[in-house]
């Protein structure tokens, strides 16, 4: 296992994991990349699960096919041939992964799976994108990222948070400087009213019980995915109610909730809770403090996005001391799935997840066509999902700190 150096800027990991290239891609890369495709190469997609795996665009992106499908459910098999109008199935992940026309597994089964899957496709010569999150404890994301390593082949993570809309516009104004240095960031992920995913027709589901901080990328992204920061150390504290799946799961996890307090190598910190039960409404959002700008996603209880900015103007307290006077502003959302120099033409339109969907599928196929690394390639993916591991750990420790390990290619 290497250790990432943790002094390392964002511009320098940008330049060093190559994945500048993609950094331009959501900050207005040219669409020579792919208007300019004169071999007519064409990414050909096996998609696995037909749940979420079927709300993606590889059938209307122009470098991408679906030449095979596969689902255990006869009846979500027929679906992913309806969406991707492919004649193609297959009963099980195992069959389809021995298909010589696939190029590619889009892997959409449940989280305790992932690995096993993923690695099984990487091992068969496929390339591999993945639902969140990369694995459930160390040593499986270890596994992960040595089978990359040792195939060579290209892994990404769908992580949708990490294009947002707004994020993409905050990606843009850190890498222009505007936040100055962003010393504390908070990410929220709240979704009450899975306990009808925990059971299906009475028997427990992978989602019975589980931990909330073992699906951690959807906050974790809007941090490391936007300054490219590495989480290091964590205390976790977690609440769990009466309920059974609390208190008899096959992850032995007490807790509905959890929320845990990281430290960056930059010395920042970063904020994170996950709550699946509780008076709360449901959301997925980040925000972020800077020294000369801060930034807010829209929050549940009716505020809007927000920009604040410093500017050199004071007030008076109601004590009678002077202090800055920060510019309110209202964000307006920009809808960069419409920007020509973004997406090909047709997946200029809006999708699930904030618009991320177009922008994923694009990324993961003109990664491939282009031979470069996906945004959220392997290491990036365990930079979202392994401080959750030990966040989890830490929780289960009555809020011990502690230190998060690192990975580099």
């Amino acid at each position: 296992m290497m250790t990432r150096e943790l002094g390392e800027t964002r511009r320098d990991f940008l330049r060093d994991s190559g994945a500048a290239l993609a950094s331009a891609a959501l900050l207005g890369r040219s669409s020579r990349a792919w208007a300019d495709n004169e071999n007519g190469r064409k990414v050909r997609m096996g998609v696995v699960g037909g749940g979420f795996g079927a709300s993606f665009y590889w059938h209307t992106h122009p470098q991408s096919e679906v030449v095979a499908v596969s689902d255990l459910r006869p009846e979500r098999l027929e679906h992913l041939k309806d969406v991707y109008g492919c004649d193609r199935g297959y009963p099980s992940l195992e069959e389809l992964i021995t298909d010589p026309d696939v190029d590619a597994v889009a892997v959409f089964t449940g989280a305790p799976d992932h690995v096993r899957h993923s690695v099984e496709c990487l091992k068969a010569g496929k390339h591999v994108a993945c639902a969140v999150p990369a694995g459930c404890d160390v040593e499986e994301c270890e596994e992960l990222l040595d089978t990359v390593k040792e195939t060579g082949l290209t892994y990404m993570m769908f992580e949708t948070s990490y294009y947002r809309q707004p994020m993409i516009s905050a990606r843009k104004w850190w890498n222009e400087g505007r936040f100055g240095e962003i010393y504390y960031s908070e990410s929220e992920y709240h979704h009450a009213g899975l306990e009808v995913l925990m059971y299906e027709n009475g028997e427990p589901t992978w989602r019975h019980g589980y931990p909330p901080m073992l699906y951690p990328t959807h906050n974790l992204a809007f941090l490391v995915g936007l300054t490219g920061e590495r989480l290091t150390d964590v205390m976790c504290t977690g609440w769990g109610s009466d309920k059974p799946h609390w208190r008899d799961n096959a992850y032995d996890n007490p807790f509905a909730n959890q929320t845990a307090f990281f430290k960056t190598n930059e010395g920042h910190s970063h904020r994170a809770s996950i709550y699946w039960e509780g008076a709360h409404r449901g959301t997925e959002r980040g925000q972020w403090y800077g020294t000369d700008m801060s930034f807010f996603l829209p929050h549940p209880h009716g505020h809007e996005a927000a920009i604040i900015r410093t500017e050199g103007q004071t007030e008076t307290d109601d004590a009678g001391f002077e202090r800055a006077l920060p510019v309110f502003e209202e964000y307006e959302r920009t809808a960069w799935y419409e920007e020509p120099e973004m997406l090909p033409e047709p997946l200029r339109h809006d999708t699930g997840h904030d618009g991320s969907h177009t922008f994923l599928t694009h990324e993961f196929v003109d990664a491939l066509v282009n031979e470069r690394r996906p945004a959220i390639d392997v290491v990036e993916s365990l930079a979202y999902t392994v401080p959750g591991i030990i966040a989890h750990e830490s929780s289960l420790k009555n809020g011990e700190q502690l230190q998060i390990p690192q990975y580099e290619w």
